[in-house]
């Protein structure tokens, strides 16, 4: 298509359009009837063409630009289009139809810091139609806002803080987004610029600050740049011009001999004088990578000096070491040094081991020789007394003892001119030391300027020898022929006569590049080589004593013989030897024409001279990329070539034939054939195979072919007859293949077994798996028969080796013996404990799951609950009775009460009493808990209103928190505060119902798994360790011998009713008996109702008819060394299926001892020492003390004795060897209480339970949280993540975990609750964003779930992220909800006594409470100070 836009002499071209297949267009064309289309025909085709395709422009330069007479840029709609097509295009500007009408955006300011927000920009525009319906701007996705149109400008703001990008230090100090112009009107963009958001902080060096081309300023005792230079400290601390910085100046090289105690001083300019509270100045040296700081003096602000320090650095390989220098002062503030200036370290010794060298050394380094010594080094560290200095500028700077260690060459021709090289030490220092004094093999040898190196090197160039010299040594003087200065060489100088014998080849091309190899005698001798082939050079390439290798060059004389010279430094060697120039070789034509992208297919070539060639090669280069394969030549007319291959890119191989840029020989200096213009070689993809199937092994029956299927086997060339060469391997050996276009056929040679298969075709290899050939027949007789008598010579060899061995170990040492019934009875103590832990493990969890169902649970009621959970260890509080006052002061002291209630019911006054009880030094943690459970016991009947004092004093608490720069993560996590413990209050009060319907099943069946679980193996009463436990610490690791026996016991209530079977151990003492009857009987009964197996006798009843009284301790107790073993059923030797009853206690028993000693050691002391009724403090310490008989001196023990004490046998010594063995038992117990410890988790960390939903509670709280983090701009994840697992689960959940007895009526032993603990922590662990990064010594609870914590883990973030997705709470709901929860619990508490309890610390602290209602404003107002002095009046005893 033409433009009509063009010059009337040239037409000029738009737009290609490809309208029909195949063939030239016919001239008859018509427009449609619309002229929006043209009909084009051609022989076979009638095609419907647009006019115009202006849809392909996507800006209005591109639209403009193209010349499309019919296209025009609409510019509200953004779109290169018809002007019919475009919207109310008549109106001035919306239509552009010229270049110079597109719209054009600039904005002042065009770059912000990204600390400034909301900045007003006015953008100004040209050529924008009037915009009445509004317009938008938009910064790229970061932020869009109305703009205000004035005139022919917009006003924008800025986005708003939390809506500028991060600019991170990597990525430079800018970042450009487009600021958008969007039509209201039509919702698209329509214009838009580049606008620029820098940040100064990323600068942390004066110069790169002020030199950004932004507003960056530099504050010089802060040491920090900023956009806005009102924050620097001090007016003249502001720094805009570069040569304002304080930087250190261009020194001279600054030298700093090794371990010599050296200042360095420094110019510089404007460096800052550091300010009251700063420190001083430092240098760093980076010296091998380790820093050394150097304390520094700052003279005045133009100089500073490194002090007094000697440096060193590592090895002696290194002379001088320039050293990374940095001037810093108040710790790391960095002085600018853009000169780069480094300190260079030296060594005198370093590398200088001769005099020579070590004069050598640069002066400025004042090294010298130390003769005494031996060695280079400074003046001071040369002993004066017994030893000579030499320096460079004395008079005497000279270096005696010369020495020369290498001569070459050894040989040259007689008639000179070669350069002999003579290395040695203490050659002189200049070269006129040496110009005059050198002689080889008694020939005058002439010193060259440009080959001395001073002190070690000497070239000279040989004169000519007499025929009488043959060979001698070097002899050298330095300056003067005296014996200290001369020297001579070990090694011997030979004249040699070169003789020359042939040429190898005689011919080769007119253009060169042919390897010429001339033989002859001595060619080595000399220093240098000049071959000339009639007036052409042939290049030296190497030579040896019989060789010279050289390559020709191409020749200006044709076709002819030349003859041959070679010149050895001044030696002509006369030698007629002819060389042939013939014509190069060419190349007729190649066969086939194709290859694959890999190559190496064979291609054979027919051309003329071809025998010329040495190496011939064969290039293709495709993309820039050239590859070379090697041909063999058979005759003058005939060579097989590799294919080489394509340099296609593999990751984007096309399906289709490519034609390399340039295919040609390389033949060797032949240029006309590197690149053959008549060829049309061409490459076609490479064959693919497929893998025979997933698992790579194809089975097949002996004489069935392999199939390898695949495609492109057979490339698609014209004519089609091309074939590959395909090689398949099975094993090792060959098949015979028959290809097709997308398989190869492959008949299986004769093998059977499994083999890997292998295709190879041109360059490339390719393994579809392995086949497994499997075999027809069963083995024939006599290969049976031949495996037998070779089975049969086995056994007999095997036995005899038996015979001797036997006979050797019985002759053997018996301590060996010993040892190994030791380590055999150790093996199957550990083989029988892991055996008997997997059987465990196996039966457990099918028994617990099976037991645990049907049995009420005993939740407590309300106010039991809240009692335990808000002051845990006291039974009967205040807040529960009326309040106690004197009759007389009654009336007063209700009022004043009535009166506090008010006040504590004002907002006001509740946060100032708080905070004001809170910053008292004598304000314990117990009394912060303790007022936070009072206040929350008042407010229960007013949640509304203790819940938005809660969310005062948190945030006040997450403030406080930031400001002092703790670790976020930090909040929430100890209960340092009365606002931590009122949040556990609150959730305690808030989640009973939760408790009751959801959470408290999953965790009585675990509690009960775990208790059922313990008190399968034996517990001791004493020490609470048990064989089966998840805590280490709570593990009996030794082996214990016991039975479990079932005993029919009486029922108490009942004696008619039919006795009761009960499951024990005969290992048991008998208040554990007692107790797991009292669990069986009272199963469904809470277990404060139940009777105490204090108070009951067990009594055996004897087939005989005789009663016995059993106890922990009686006559019958044994005693041995100073230890009493508890009693037992196994002591009694009480047998399987017995019967017993439990009686009332009574006084006395035939086998009791005597009062006293039961009064003082009966077994339920232990057991009192074990149970746990108090605060979960006093479970830390649970373990009981043995505390010896305080008259006879006896301990008591039952299972285990422990280990605190020294008199153990040695048997249990040898038992504690293997201790660690036993923990395995805690993975068989954690296997079996795993499904409960899931559900638990499983239950808590869903937000979707069984009939009922997610507690409003848990929503509200954690969406509090997440408005304080926005409001404090805290992004982190981990940071929000460890906040709600603070405020939640480590508030709330692991309290229930540990302390299951807050919830229900039960009684809790220690050992159940080390297990609680170990889940509790797993609990916790679970709820951490921290790694564990796990190792051996890690604790067992640890590694115990290590594997578990990934996963609940994640339960645990989908969890919170669930919750957040959740829709938010309005406070409305959340009111009524608490308003309802408050109104279910009303009378729970006395209100009176629990203000009376608070008002104790008003008592205590009425002076500063007061003086803090003084100060606070909104108090004076509301007059608060005054309420509460009428309330103190009121409640004083003696008013």
């Amino acid at each position: 298509m033409i433009r009509v836009d063009g010059t009337t002499k040239n037409t000029l071209e738009y737009e290609i359009v490809q309208v029909v297949d195949t063939g030239p267009i016919l001239r008859d064309m018509a427009f449609s009837m619309d002229h929006e289309h043209l009909y084009i025909m051609s022989e076979k085709q009638l095609t419907r063409v647009p006019v115009e395709s202006c849809s392909q422009y996507k800006t209005c330069s591109e639209c403009l630009g193209s010349g499309d007479p019919h296209c025009g840029w609409c510019v509200l709609h953004n779109t290169c289009t018809r002007k019919e097509r475009c919207e109310r295009s008549s109106e001035p500007r919306r239509f552009a139809s010229e270049m110079k009408q597109c719209v054009r955006l600039t904005v002042h300011p065009n770059n912000i810091s990204v600390s400034q927000y909301n900045v007003l920009l006015v953008l100004e525009t040209y050529n924008v139609p009037e915009l009445s319906a509004g317009v938008n701007c938009t910064f790229e996705d970061l932020s869009e806002m109305d703009g205000l149109v004035v005139g022919s400008q917009i006003q924008c703001i800025s986005p708003a803080a939390k809506e500028v990008p991060q600019i991170i230090t990597e990525n430079g100090d800018h970042h450009i987004v487009q600021l958008q112009l969007k039509s209201k009107e039509t919702g698209m963009t329509f214009a838009s610029t580049s606008f620029v958001f820098y940040n100064c902080s990323v600068h942390n060096s004066c110069l790169s600050c002020v030199e950004s081309p932004y507003r960056c300023h530099w504050c010089k005792y802060r040491h920090v740049c900023t956009h806005d230079p009102s924050s620097c400290s001090f007016q003249e601390g502001r720094v805009k011009l570069p040569e304002d910085c304080p930087q250190l100046l261009q020194a001279e090289k600054i030298l700093v001999p090794v371990e010599v105690i050296k200042p360095i001083t420094l110019k510089a300019k404007n460096l800052p004088q550091p300010q009251s509270g700063q420190r001083g100045y430092e240098c760093i040296l980076n010296i091998q990578g380790n820093e050394q700081r150097v304390p520094a003096l700052r003279f005045n602000s133009s100089s500073v000096q490194c002090q007094n320090t000697s440096y060193s650095y590592e090895g002696m390989e290194i002379n001088s070491l320039p050293v990374e220098l940095t001037v810093v002062w108040n710790g790391n503030f960095n002085i600018d040094n853009p000169a780069q200036n480094k300190v260079h370290l030296y060594k005198c010794g370093a590398m200088r081991d001769s005099c020579g060298l070590c004069l050598k050394a640069d002066p400025d380094f004042e090294c010298g020789w130390c003769e005494g010594q031996n060695q280079c080094t400074l003046k001071q560290h040369c002993p004066a007394q017994d030893s000579q200095w030499l320096e460079l500028s004395s008079t005497k700077g000279k270096c005696t003892n010369p020495k020369i260690t290498d001569i070459n060459p050894v040989t040259g021709p007689r008639e000179g001119g070669t350069k002999v090289t003579i290395r040695g030490e203490n050659l002189g220092l200049e070269f006129r030391d040496i110009a005059s004094h050198v002689k080889v093999a008694g020939v005058e040898c002439k010193p060259l300027v440009e080959g001395y190196i001073p002190a070690e090197q000497i070239v000279c160039e040989m004169g000519e020898a007499k025929p009488s010299q043959h060979a001698g040594f070097v002899e050298i003087c330095v300056a003067e022929c005296k014996p200290e200065f001369m020297a001579r060489s070990s090694q011997l100088y030979y004249f040699m006569t070169l003789t020359l014998s042939d040429l190898k080849p005689k011919r080769g091309p007119v253009s060169g590049g042919t390897q010429v190899t001339i033989t002859g005698n001595n060619l080595n001798a000399g220093s240098n080589v000049i071959v000339t082939f009639g007036r052409q050079p042939c290049l030296f390439f190497r030579r040896s004593t019989k060789h010279i290798v050289c390559n020709t060059t191409a020749s200006d004389e044709g076709f002819e013989k030349v003859k041959v010279s070679v010149r050895v430094d001044k030696a002509k060697i006369h030698q007629e030897l002819q060389y042939e120039y013939v014509e190069d070789p060419t190349i007729l034509r190649i066969e086939p024409e194709w290859s694959i992208f890999s190559g190496n297919t064979p291609i054979a070539v027919w051309g003329t001279h071809l025998d010329l060639i040495q190496n011939p090669q064969i290039r293709a280069k495709h993309g820039g990329k050239e590859h070379v394969n090697n041909c063999e030549v058979q005759n003058s007319t005939e060579m097989t070539c590799q294919a080489p291959a394509l340099a296609v890119d593999p990751s984007h191989q096309s399906e289709l034939a490519e034609r390399p840029e340039e295919f040609g020989f390389i033949l060797d200096n032949v240029q006309s054939l590197l690149i053959l213009n008549k060829t049309n070689f061409t490459y076609y993809p490479n064959p693919i195979f497929e893998v025979f199937n997933p698992s790579g092994i194809l089975e097949l029956k002996p004489g069935s072919p392999i199939i390898l299927k695949g495609k492109n086997l057979i490339p698609p060339v014209a004519g089609g007859n091309a074939k590959l060469n395909y090689t398949v391997l099975v094993g090792e050996k060959p098949c015979v293949v028959t290809v097709s276009d997308v398989q190869l056929l492959c008949e299986s040679p004769n093998l059977i077994g499994r083999h890997k298969v292998m295709a190879r075709v041109g360059g490339m290899e390719f393994s579809p798996g392995m086949v497994y050939i499997s075999p027809d027949s069963p083995l024939s007789l006599p290969a049976i028969v031949s495996i037998a008598v070779a089975g049969g010579l086995l056994i007999i060899f095997i036995v005899a080796v038996l015979i001797a061995y036997k006979r050797k170990s019985r002759e053997s040492d018996l301590t060996l013996k010993r040892l190994q019934m030791q380590m055999d009875n150790l093996e199957s103590r550990v083989a029988l404990e892991c055996k008997e832990a997997f059987a465990e493990l196996q039966t457990d969890i099918h028994e617990l799951t099976s037991d645990l169902d049907g049995a009420g649970i005993p939740f407590l009621d309300y106010r039991t609950y809240t009692m335990r959970v808000l002051f845990p260890g006291i039974e009967d509080h205040p807040v529960l009775r009326d309040l106690e006052v004197p009759g007389y002061r009654q009336e007063r002291v209700e009022k004043g009460l009535k009166l506090f209630a008010q006040l504590i019911n004002n907002k006001v006054f509740l946060l100032s009493f708080i905070r004001t009880l809170e910053s008292q030094r004598s304000f314990s943690m117990r009394d912060r808990g303790n007022v936070a459970s009072l206040i929350m016991t008042v407010l229960q009947s007013k949640l509304e209103y203790a819940t938005d004092v809660l969310k005062q004093l948190l945030a006040d608490l997450i403030d406080k928190n930031l400001e002092s720069k703790n670790h976020p993560k930090l909040l929430l996590r100890r209960t340092e505060s009365v606002a931590e413990k009122m949040l556990t209050n609150w959730f305690t009060f808030l989640l009973y119902k939760f408790l009751k319907e959801c959470a408290g099943e999953p965790l009585f069946s675990l509690f009960c798994a775990i208790k059922q679980q313990m008190e399968k193996g034996p517990i001791d009463s004493i020490t609470g360790e048990a064989r089966y436990s998840l805590s280490e610490d709570k593990l009996i690791r030794q082996q214990i011998d016991y039975k479990t026996l079932v005993l029919s016991c009486v029922n108490p209530d009942n004696v008619n009713s039919s006795e009761i079977p009960v499951k024990i151990l005969n290992c048991d003492t008998i208040t554990q008996v007692k107790e797991k009857i009292l669990d069986a009987i009272f199963k469904n009964v809470p277990c404060s109702h139940r009777p105490k197996a204090a108070d009951m006798d067990l009594e055996w009843r004897q087939a005989s008819g005789a009663r016995m009284i059993l106890q922990d301790e009686d006559i019958t107790t044994k005693i041995e060394n100073d230890w009493k073993r508890l009693n037992t059923l196994a002591h009694y030797q009480v047998p399987d299926g017995s019967v017993v009853a439990l009686v009332s206690k009574q006084v006395t028993a035939y086998n009791a001892v005597n009062n006293s000693t039961v009064s003082r050691t009966s077994a339920s002391k232990y057991e009192n020492m074990i149970r746990y009724t108090g605060s979960p403090d006093s479970l830390r310490s649970r373990t009981p003390m043995i505390t010896p008989d305080l008259e006879s001196g006896v301990k008591m023990w039952h299972l285990v004795k422990n280990h605190e004490h020294g008199d153990q046998k040695e048997g249990d010594r040898g038992s504690k060897m293997v201790s660690e063995i036993y923990l395995t038992r805690l993975l068989a117990t954690k296997g079996t209480l795993q499904k409960f410890v899931d559900d638990l988790f499983e239950t808590i960390f869903s937000t979707a339970h069984r009939g009922s939903a997610l507690p409003l509670a848990i929503k509200y709280m954690f969406d509090f949280l997440d408005e304080q983090a926005d409001k404090h701009n805290i992004h982190d994840p981990h940071v929000r993540h460890t906040w709600k697992s603070n405020c939640l689960p480590l508030r709330f959940w692991v309290n229930m975990i540990k302390n299951p007895q807050f919830v229900f009526d039960i009684h809790k032993n220690s050992i159940t609750d080390a297990c609680l603990s170990v889940v509790a922590q797993t609990f916790m662990d679970s709820c951490s964003t921290s790694e564990h990064r796990l190792g051996k010594d890690s604790p067992s609870n640890k590694l115990l779930y290590a594997k578990d914590i990934p996963s609940y883990k994640n339960w645990v973030e989908r969890y919170y992220s669930d919750i957040a997705k959740m829709p938010a709470i309005s406070d409305q709901d959340m009111n009524a909800y608490l308003a309802e929860q408050s109104r279910m619990h009303m009378n729970e508490f006395n209100t009176m006594s629990a203000l009376s309890e608070i008002y104790s610390y008003v008592g205590k602290y009425s002076e500063e409470i007061l003086g803090a209602l003084d100060q606070d404003d909104q108090a004076g107002k509301q007059k608060l100070a005054y309420k509460l002095e009428q309330v103190i009046t009121l409640m004083s005893i003696d008013s």
